[in-house]
């Protein structure tokens, strides 16, 4: 690999971590950069999520203080994480790389459109629980199920998962859009490590790549911390809405 490719990657890590923090996505910014480089495409994916989860506890630290009093929150859907990261690593390794085409724009579709009419859905769902004294503090009770879901996509090639995350969250909690995206920033880190260390046990990483993405996305996760967390709910939700096209488009084509 020559110098030019080991910088370009480098600065792929650094966007797709940027991105990851406010959104989620960064995947389609470093993995055709690998396959362009002629990275063999399950060696990229594989590669790119190990190197990857360092930007994602990044991310999460930058968003510390909107962590702040969610600690059972995220136990709670955090295990759903893992599970799913889990269940998505190992899908990757035993099904025919194009099994997921079919699903994958639908995911990005729906969730786009659920991130889009989130105040309402959230609203119609606050009032269905009045009766029975609101939401609970970790959502309602088909919110660990769905997360656990997007685990499993995003072990699998997590694309949009931050997209799918919000979606879900931003519907089936009652909090703000920032104080999710810190929660967000650390199921994905659980899904990335997760399947990352599925990886590292029983396929080809190529750790060059790894190193090189790492370095990048951490400088990328303080970066996208710093800009994501000023964000207006409605500036906010128009970025993951955007992300989630430009998923679909790139994945389309």
């Amino acid at each position: 690999m020559s110098p030019v490719e080991m910088v370009a990657i480098v600065l792929a890590g650094l966007a797709a971590g940027t991105i990851n923090t406010v959104v989620g996505s960064g995947t389609l910014v470093t993995f055709p950069t690998l396959l362009a480089f002629g990275v063999p495409p399950v060696t990229a994916n594989v590669s790119n999520t190990v190197g990857l989860v360092p930007g994602s506890i990044s991310g999460a630290i930058g968003y510390r203080r909107e962590l702040t009093g969610q600690r059972s929150r995220i136990i709670y859907l955090g295990i759903g994480s893992l599970l799913g990261g889990v269940v998505g690593a190992a899908l990757l390794l035993v099904l025919d790389p194009g099994a997921f085409e079919a699903i994958v724009p639908v995911l990005i579709i729906l969730g786009c459109v659920a991130v889009v009419l989130q105040p309402r859905i959230s609203a119609w769902v606050a009032r269905r629980h009045e009766a029975t004294g609101g939401l609970p503090e970790r959502g309602a009770w088909w919110v660990w199920p769905l997360v656990a879901l997007t685990g499993v996509y995003g072990g699998y090639f997590g694309a949009a998962q931050g997209v799918l995350l919000m979606a879900v969250m931003g519907i089936g909690i009652n909090d703000s859009l920032q104080r999710l995206n810190g929660t967000k920033n650390i199921l994905a880190a659980l899904v990335n490590a997760v399947a990352g260390l599925v990886f590292v046990i029983v396929a080809d990483v190529d750790w060059l790549v790894v190193v090189l993405i790492a370095c990048g996305a951490i400088v990328g996760g303080q970066v996208g911390a710093t800009w994501g967390r000023r964000l207006p709910a409605p500036a906010l939700r128009a970025v993951i809405v955007l992300v989630g096209i430009v998923a679909l488009v790139v994945f389309l084509a």
